[in-house]
């Protein structure tokens, strides 16, 4: 179902709350859950936060995806730096590095088998973030079971130096391109500094090497954020078009 194509006629109703769930190593993390009301059998989605946090636009996203009759988890990257607003926590893991590589896909990967053990599930799950996001989907693509798709928008540090890695980042996810699972979008901005042009272009150049199942779509005039309705990197109409791009891909793969 794209956007506005909707039945005028359909009882709809969904449930969004916190839970908690066991992530990385049995910690204790809190995840934003949003699923419909009145459907037997849907796909599943795994939201993973920006660097901006664990904020509401994460929240709104999630509310969108489970409007087109998905269940979306979104877990709490960051809740080992501790709670408050978001940009305060956010600010806390970056003086600390990031959150680390392997936490994260530890907590993804707890995402991905709390959803398919769902009575409603119809036991396929996608996987999507944006900026980091983006960035650890495309890891958790390449490196988790499960994951019957994967959309990768404007993820910035697929493609790492020597000299970018640290202790959070130990590897490229470029290193893992070879594991790709699975089906990948990408949506990605021509004036995007992160990541730029270059890089996009060379992992294109690797999935159609190595014959991987993938899409992306590039939009001129547009940067860093597409989707940010409120920033100014924000740009509508590659929005809208790139928006209906996943869905799209999501329905084909997912339901």
């Amino acid at each position: 179902m794209m956007w506005n194509d909707l039945d005028t006629g359909a009882c709809e109703g969904m449930i969004a709350e916190t839970i908690s769930l066991r992530g990385h190593g049995g910690d204790t993390i809190r995840a934003y859950y949003s699923r419909p009301l009145y459907a037997d059998s849907c796909p599943s989605i795994v939201l993973i936060p920006h660097m901006p946090g664990w904020d509401e636009y994460c929240r709104e996203a999630a509310r969108r995806f489970t409007q087109h009759n998905y269940a979306v988890l979104c877990p709490d990257i960051y809740a080992r730096f501790g709670t408050g607003k978001p940009a305060e926590v956010a600010m806390k893991a970056r003086v600390a590095g990031g959150a680390k590589d392997e936490t994260v896909m530890g907590d993804v990967q707890a995402c991905i088998d709390f959803l398919k053990e769902q009575p409603a599930s119809n036991h396929r799950t996608g996987v999507i973030g944006m900026c980091s996001g983006g960035r650890h989907t495309f890891l958790a693509a390449c490196t988790l079971e499960g994951i019957d798709a994967a959309a990768d928008l404007w993820g910035g540090g697929v493609i790492m130096k020597p000299e970018d890695l640290s202790e959070s980042r130990p590897v490229s996810p470029f290193d893992y391109a070879e594991n790709l699972s699975c089906p990948l979008i990408g949506i990605f901005g021509n004036d995007d500094r992160h990541p730029p042009k270059e890089e996009v272009d060379q992992l294109e150049a690797k999935l159609k090497e190595l014959n991987k199942e993938y899409e992306f779509y590039r939009y001129h005039g547009a940067g860093h954020g597409i989707w940010y309705y409120d920033k100014p990197m924000y740009r509508q109409e590659a929005a809208m078009d790139s928006q209906e791009k996943v869905f799209a891909f999501f329905e084909k793969h997912l339901r």
